[in-house]
């Protein structure tokens, strides 16, 4: 039942701009599931799903594409890693290291959704984040790894605009 529930999930956040889980529960609900809000936000959580700017909602759920488990699909073949790199283009201003740390500035209020894309993404070298309102901390593996780090997040900004 769990497994045929996240199929639906995919199929209503692909159909829909979802913005709550609240809505996703009455989706679920519409379509014969039925459903808990608090059974809604476990499967979020399970299924690794994010928000990122929607079209005519505020933000939307989307799925999390990974290539070799290890880093975000920045290609266009999906359309995810495009909505990854829109949600970076939008919301950061500008990157700066700090040790072994990515401080990012972002648009205000922009940091938790520029955050999770970049939890999403699984870039190889970010061990967590922390987000405000308007900045970002990335803890990096290393302090050599920052600067890869940071260029990896430049090519998924950069690749929008291509």
């Amino acid at each position: 039942m769990k497994k045929k529930r996240q199929e639906k999930i995919i199929e209503i956040i692909n159909k829909y701009e979802v913005e709550t889980q609240e809505d996703l529960a009455r989706y679920l609900n519409e379509a014969g599931y039925s459903v808990t809000q608090a059974t809604v936000s476990r499967d979020i959580r399970e299924m690794s799903l994010v928000k990122v700017p929607g079209i005519r909602a505020k933000q939307r759920y989307m799925t999390a594409v990974r290539d070799s488990g290890k880093s975000a699909d920045f290609g266009t073949g999906s359309g995810f890693g495009r909505q990854y790199a829109s949600v970076l283009q939008d919301g950061v201003v500008s990157m700066e290291p700090a040790g072994n740390l990515l401080v990012i500035r972002t648009q205000s209020g922009m940091a938790m959704a520029v955050a999770a894309a970049i939890d999403a993404m699984k870039l190889d070298g970010i061990v967590g984040s922390i987000a405000g309102d308007d900045t970002i901390m990335c803890a990096v593996k290393t302090e050599e790894m920052v600067t890869r780090v940071m260029a990896d997040l430049r090519q998924c900004i950069v690749q929008i605009c291509d």
